[in-house]
């Protein structure tokens, strides 16, 4: 018709943008239900990003955050001339290795041995039992545990003094122990609540695969190493991922609840630490500076663990 333009003559942008407009308008309810997360993040998540640069001042309350004096680099300068803060940090660390070695592989296991469970009710009622942990408060799970290990009347003491005749272990005032007690609690929480994204990758799994592993002649173990491990290998290099770019905090309610004060030369973390000095000391300039110091190698990490998970051949975060 006269006047009109060509499809082909339209600039890509303006088509770009048309379908964009069409997509909103017709999927507006759909893309109204993600209002609600990205306020959330813009709130919760980018705003508080402008309060960093309390690191940078000495914060006064009386002051505000623009009426504070500049400092510089000075709480930094501190925090690495601090004898409390690389003993912090390597707390931190040490847990956090612990949990990745030890704790990453176990709801992989779990998965895989549940997705092998053929009997429906069955595989239910252990899903449950593995799952009710996750929703426990850990002051409720920290005072099962001491009550469970405790020297005088815990179960694993008598069970330890009656079969095997060790004498009483003080698990939670011993600095040997304590890391491993919190290692494996922090895997009695979470394990079962981890086997949901891994089941759920396992059912996506074509069962095709499965037949012809069995025409193969392959057994069960066969099957999982050739065929459901390869299936859920990108699930677990995301999840890795995810989990380096925790390597630098640990929960600060079961440090908390766990930790006394025999063992603080092992039990003192990075966030017990800011918790004690940032809020009840009121230093917030210099625990603000960890929590950069915090972030920035929390970044480096995320960063350096995606580009080798690409390099292997695995799809990243981005």
């Amino acid at each position: 018709m006269k006047g009109m333009i060509p499809v082909d003559q339209v600039p890509v942008g303006t088509k770009k943008n048309g379908t964009i407009t069409k997509r909103l308008i017709r999927d507006k309810y759909l893309y109204s239900m993600l209002l609600p997360v990205i306020v959330f993040y813009i709130v919760f998540k980018y705003l508080p990003m402008g309060g960093e640069i309390i690191a940078f001042k000495d914060y006064r309350f009386a002051d505000g955050l623009l009426g504070s004096k500049w400092a510089g680099l000075k709480h930094f300068e501190l925090l690495f001339e601090s004898a409390d803060f690389w003993r912090v940090l390597r707390n931190t660390l040490l847990l956090n290795v612990y949990s990745l070695v030890f704790g990453f592989p176990v709801p992989i296991v779990l998965a895989l041995l549940l997705n092998e469970v053929r009997r429906e009710w069955y595989k239910r009622l252990v899903q449950n039992f593995l799952y009710v942990p996750h929703f426990i408060s850990w002051v409720v799970l920290g005072g099962i545990l001491v009550a469970m290990l405790s020297p005088s009347t815990g179960i694993v003491n008598l069970l330890l003094n009656k079969v095997f005749g060790i004498d009483p272990i003080y698990f939670m005032a011993n600095s040997s122990w304590w890391p491993v007690m919190y290692t494996l609690s922090g895997i009695w929480r979470e394990a079962g609540w981890g086997t949901i994204l891994y089941l759920a990758a396992m059912a996506a799994i074509d069962t095709q695969l499965y037949e012809a592993a069995k025409i193969d002649g392959a057994n069960k173990l066969r099957q999982i190493w050739h065929v459901t491990l390869p299936g859920i290998r990108s699930t677990i290099a995301i999840l890795l991922i995810l989990r380096m770019g925790s390597m630098m905090d640990v929960g600060l309610e079961q440090t908390l609840v766990l930790q006394n004060s025999s063992v603080l030369d092992v039990a003192d973390v990075i966030s017990t630490y800011v918790y004690r000095v940032g809020l009840q000391n009121m230093n917030y300039s210099y625990t603000t500076a960890i929590g950069l110091f915090q972030s920035i190698v929390g970044l480096i990490l995320i960063i350096s663990v995606n580009r080798v998970i690409k390099v292997s051949g695995e799809r990243g975060l981005w």
